[in-house]
């Protein structure tokens, strides 16, 4: 059995758990921990230290974050602190640590586990991955490969990101019936078709679990399937990325 620490990093909280990277399951229980506020480097570094002490953690991590990430640099500063652009979050966290240690994007770690494991496996050409939830996170796959950092949640729609249009926080917030707010996701996911022509969208986020209240509504000329893997898929996603990387 190979196994890895997966580590999903949020604004709000932070959640590990050892990952068999053959299967794709769990192995122990999840374990979360706030978010420390604020957000800064030195901060999160100490959580994942925590999480390490936590699991007696001795081999590879792999950390979903909420950020653009080149090349282990963060490069982006969404619902942490602005101090973490330009920081090597994965020289920072494998110092803190003493262990190997990747990060990728949070989407991109979900993406990764739907591909590998839940409703994108076996499933050729271009596949997109779209969270809803407090904003709009996407991944982008060809042919199972991985198209980093796509950040379409911050393309304009009628003068606004569109994550402040129509994730499930703006839903909510706004008190959007599934009808109002399926017309403005439908604008969305029409806007990602027309630039990248998905042949399927696996739609991701506490909300999928609703779907069968917003996926008839929608009118796009794709398949919309929801993702299987639920809150797990952004640590599933980041130890696999980890367990291939750090070999």
């Amino acid at each position: 059995m190979n196994t890895t620490l997966g580590i999903d990093i949020g604004g709000t909280g932070i959640k590990g758990a050892i990952v068999d990277v053959d299967s794709g399951t769990l192995i122990s229980e999840r374990y979360r921990i706030d978010t420390p506020q604020p957000a800064d480097p030195s901060a999160i570094a100490e959580t994942v230290q925590e999480m390490v002490d936590h699991f007696d953690w001795k081999g590879t991590i792999g950390c979903g974050f909420p950020a653009a990430i080149q090349q282990g640099v963060v490069r982006t500063a969404a619902n942490i602190s602005r101090d973490w652009i330009g920081c090597h979050g994965e020289a920072l966290f494998s110092s803190k640590t003493g262990l190997p240690c990747t990060i990728l994007n949070d989407a991109d770690a979900a993406g990764m586990a739907e591909m590998r494991f839940g409703a994108g496996r076996d499933v050729s050409g271009v596949v997109m991955m779209v969270t809803l939830g407090t904003g709009i996170g996407t991944a982008l796959f060809s042919n199972g490969t991985l198209l980093p950092n796509t950040e379409l949640g911050h393309l304009m729609l009628r003068d606004m990101k569109v994550e402040h249009y129509a994730s499930n926080a703006v839903r909510k917030n706004e008190k959007l019936n599934w009808t109002e707010w399926s017309h403005r996701l439908n604008e969305v996911l029409s806007l990602y078709h027309a630039l990248f022509w998905p042949d399927l969208f696996i739609i991701g986020g506490g909300v999928s679990k609703k779907h069968s209240e917003f996926f008839p509504l929608l009118k796009i000329q794709a398949p919309i399937v929801a993702a299987e893997q639920k809150n797990e898929a952004g640590i599933i996603g980041s130890a696999v990325y980890s367990y291939e990387h750090c070999r």
